[in-house]
């Protein structure tokens, strides 16, 4: 949970970046990716927060904010970036696991498309 009430997180999707603002300045990001076809899976790249934010629960709103967006969506989640797959172990009932095929398709799209990222 954040700490601080202040932040608020917004979804770039056209850039692919989830960003979390405190004090209207940017804090930290997820940067993801949509999986084709459409509507595809989101899937999460790397995930970072400034080090003066650091701490303050800001990485893990952000993760679960990103699997909120995708059970809106109606799409599962496919965490690639480290954080993201740690945070989705330790909470299960919030990120659903994928299937290694899924999985397996996020990181060939990624690996053919590295602007992607």
């Amino acid at each position: 949970m954040v700490e601080n009430a202040a932040v608020e997180i917004r979804d770039d999707r056209d850039h692919g970046n989830l960003v979390a603002y405190e004090g209207g300045e940017p804090t930290g990001t997820i940067a993801y990716f949509v999986m084709d076809p459409a509507p595809g899976a989101l899937v999460a790249v790397h995930t970072v927060v400034r080090p003066e934010h650091e701490g303050k629960g800001i990485a893990g709103a952000l993760v679960r904010e990103f699997y909120a967006i995708a059970a809106r969506e109606g799409v599962p989640v496919v965490p690639l970036c480290p954080y993201a797959a740690k945070w989705a172990k330790r909470h299960p009932d919030e990120a659903p696991a994928v299937s290694t095929e899924l999985v397996q398709e996020a990181e060939r799209q990624l690996r053919h498309h590295p602007e992607l990222f």
